[in-house]
């Protein structure tokens, strides 16, 4: 069971494979977009350390996941979610088998390929990633109402 949550509230997890960039973005925006009444989290199935780039596309609007950790889906086992959100485009999404409710958002790693560009270019496809998955996080409201 993960520390931190409660009985009764809502919970949301986001997937990917390294938990460094896309589910770390995804955690930290839904975090700041529903407060404590919603408990978060993200794992992935081969965690790395949250990627610079990604603190540092947050930290431009305001949001802080430096305390945020890469955690391996296993850390999660048996805990219920009533929200699982996958945001995996060419790689192999990770299986959470305790979910209400699956959802899979095709967003590009903005970590991968990375060779060649320069830092701006490089902070700027974590940006496109950031913003695409704010608007996604935009359309959970309805689905966590609905929650068993």
């Amino acid at each position: 069971m993960v520390a931190g949550f409660t009985m009764g509230a809502k919970r949301i997890l986001f997937l990917c494979v390294a938990n460094s960039a896309r589910s770390q973005m995804a955690e930290g925006l839904a975090r700041a977009r529903f407060g404590p009444g919603v408990v978060v989290a993200s794992a992935g199935s081969a965690p790395r350390s949250v990627h610079p780039l990604a603190l540092r596309a947050m930290q431009e609007i305001g949001v802080d996941i430096s305390g945020q950790r890469a955690k391996h889906v296993d850390e999660l086992a048996g805990t219920k979610f009533d929200v699982v959100v996958t945001l995996c485009a060419e790689e192999v999404c990770p299986v959470y088998l305790h979910a209400a409710k699956r959802l899979h958002w095709p967003i590009d790693d903005p970590a991968a390929g990375l060779e060649g560009l320069s830092e701006a270019e490089a902070l700027e496809r974590f940006r496109r990633a950031r913003d695409q998955i704010q608007q996604r996080i935009e359309e959970l409201p309805p689905l966590l109402e609905n929650a068993p």
